[in-house]
């Protein structure tokens, strides 16, 4: 598949405008905003989008400023501001206004993530929609994974993202209704209980065989059943299996296990409780008990099992609506991949800015707004895709761009001496468009600007001073470049550099990227840029997200040090 000439004559074209707004720079993440805004119909070939933008974008930024200005005068003028439409999920089947229950069900043995992040605000919009009801509903029946902290984890999460639910519970405290349930089971002679070994369990249910324990009378599964709850049996020794349908093509419906022993004390339990039920069978109860009309979640539960233990129990139907997992190339959420990364000192800790949790989202300076907008952009769907992060960046940049206040940071720096240069004070505003106010910056006539900028630098060269004035090169070396001032008047075509004077702070950005590539760790996931930035950073609060000019968004994280988040 290919983008056709005039899109990419569209894209070159928002490339240029983007470009002469930031100093020749065009950033991939605010062009391809700009596209999918503009043709909300490419949102589905989004990574082909992103491609070609880089592409573009790529070719743009290697122009000089002037051959950009040249270049965009030759397109006719576009509107810079796309249409923006309020973002709606599409209709719930069968939901009656005022009738609508949905559910939030972490299960509390881990931290909370960016897919639970997006599949949570989905019901939660679902109950805005129809004026409908939400449970927080803690699926805490495996009590060796579960931890206080991972509930207020998501305690937090939810509330972080600004969904509010009406009612909160624990499926622990429930265990007593939940056995009810299973013993009618047991009693219809619709589950019973089986004393193989594990790995034969697993042998005959691939082979869709069943076992001896499969033809116990209902008399001698009541009197397992009972001596299971009595305290009778070792964790191992007998778990209660559905009778299902061994020969289906469905495995999750070849006799799975629905109750088991754990011996290992329950965080908010404690040791009350040893028979504990699977996922599967409480969840049924628990959407019963919770009078759950619509169910929205993704596609590795199995349906067709949970839809017969209601119908075995005569319990109502519920609408349930499946997606496919949201997924961010090269940034796993699974903990079988995450937590070895812990193990090896790969990463910090779960709140690493390189991590899917919603601690480090938060950490890297990602605004709860732009992952409800970016999730309602892009809605839900069966069919399996990674997502690009650019895209949520895209959504976050349009969220942050008109709050945020921009400062001076210049990475890597090097000596620039002004020869002439009137020693003056300078009014510098926080935010070119908002009220958000300004400071004074005294200048002498010594400042630092970026090596990057100064690289290109040679002898007779005229550049700008962002919101300052006009230099002419006049000798360039490795620690220094010397220059003479030529006036403040605005000049076009000469490139524009942030700088900073020589009062000003040490700072130290830390430069996350993909945790794999190739499906291999990368190794270069972290990196760091030093520099200075200008002194009233240092007064910033940790937390605080700001923008430096010409470089990204960053949050501060701690005194010295702050976290890019993107361009």
């Amino acid at each position: 598949m290919s983008v056709s000439d005039s899109l990419t004559e569209k894209i070159r074209q928002y490339a240029l405008l983007n470009a002469t707004k930031h100093g020749g720079k065009a950033e991939v993440g605010a062009v391809v905003s700009k596209i999918l805004g503009a043709h909300p119909e490419l949102r589905l070939q989004a990574k082909l989008i992103v491609e070609v933008v880089k592409q573009v974008v790529e070719e743009i930024n290697a122009l000089k400023p002037e051959e950009q200005l040249a270049e965009l005068e030759n397109y006719p003028t576009i509107s810079t501001e796309t249409k923006t439409e309020e973002k709606k999920l599409p209709p719930l089947p069968n939901a009656v206004k005022g009738a609508v229950v949905v559910r939030l069900p972490p299960e509390p043995s881990g931290y909370m993530h960016i897919g639970h992040a997006m599949a949570g605000l989905i019901n939660s919009e679902y109950a805005k929609m129809y004026d409908g009801k939400i449970w927080l509903r803690f699926e805490d029946t495996n009590p060796r994974k579960v931890k206080l902290e991972y509930y207020d984890s998501f305690r937090s999460g939810y509330s972080w993202l600004g969904i509010k639910w009406d009612y909160e519970k624990n499926v622990s405290d429930d265990l007593d209704l939940i056995y009810g349930f299973g013993r009618q089971l047991v009693e219809k002679g619709l589950a019973y209980a089986c004393t193989c070994e594990e790995s034969r369990i697993k042998a005959a249910r691939f082979a869709g065989k069943g076992c001896e324990c499969r033809e116990r009378s209902v008399e001698e599964n009541l009197e397992a059943w009972d001596k299971m709850l009595s305290g009778a049996y070792r964790e191992g020794e007998i778990v209660i299996r559905y009778k299902g349908d061994l020969s289906s093509q469905d495995y999750s419906l070849r006799d799975p296990n629905l109750f088991r022993i754990v011996d290992h004390p329950h965080p908010i339990q404690g040791s009350k409780y040893r028979l504990w039920p699977v996922y599967d069978f409480a969840v049924v109860v628990e959407d019963y008990l919770c009078k759950v009309t619509h169910i929205l979640r993704s596609l590795e539960f199995h349906v067709s099992l949970q839809d017969r233990l209601r119908a075995d129990l005569g319990l109502p139907k519920v609408h349930i609506t499946q997606f496919s997992r949201f997924r961010f190339k090269g940034t796993p959420v699974s903990k079988r991949m995450l937590r070895p990364l812990l193990e090896q000192g790969l990463v910090s800790g779960w709140d690493d800015p390189r991590m899917p949790t919603i601690m480090g989202l938060k950490r890297r300076g990602i605004d709860p707004e732009a992952i409800k907008n970016f999730t309602l952009e892009v809605g839900y769907t069966l069919a399996e895709h990674e997502f690009e992060w650019s895209l949520l960046f895209a959504a976050n940049r349009k969220v942050l761009d008109p709050k945020v206040r921009r400062y001076m940071f210049v990475p890597d720096p090097i000596r620039l001496k002004v020869k002439g240069a009137p020693e003056k004070s300078v009014n510098l505003r926080f935010h070119p468009d908002k009220d958000l106010g300004f400071r004074a910056i005294q200048t002498k006539g010594i400042f630092y600007i970026a090596r990057s900028d100064a690289s290109n630098l040679h002898t007779g060269d005229e550049f700008r001073l962002i919101e300052l004035y006009n230099v002419v090169v006049e000798e360039v070396s490795e620690d220094e470049i010397k220059s003479v001032y030529i006036g403040s008047e605005l000049k076009e075509g000469i490139p524009k550099f942030q700088w900073v004077t020589e009062d000003n702070t040490a700072l130290k950005v830390l430069i996350p990227d993909v945790l794999f590539k190739d499906d291999e760790f990368n190794r270069e996931s972290l990196n760091e840029v030093r520099g200075f930035a200008e002194p009233s950073v240092a007064k910033l609060k940790v937390g605080e997200v700001v923008q430096f000019i010409r470089f990204g968004f960053c949050r501060i994280d701690s005194e010295g040090v702050a976290i890019f988040a993107h361009k």
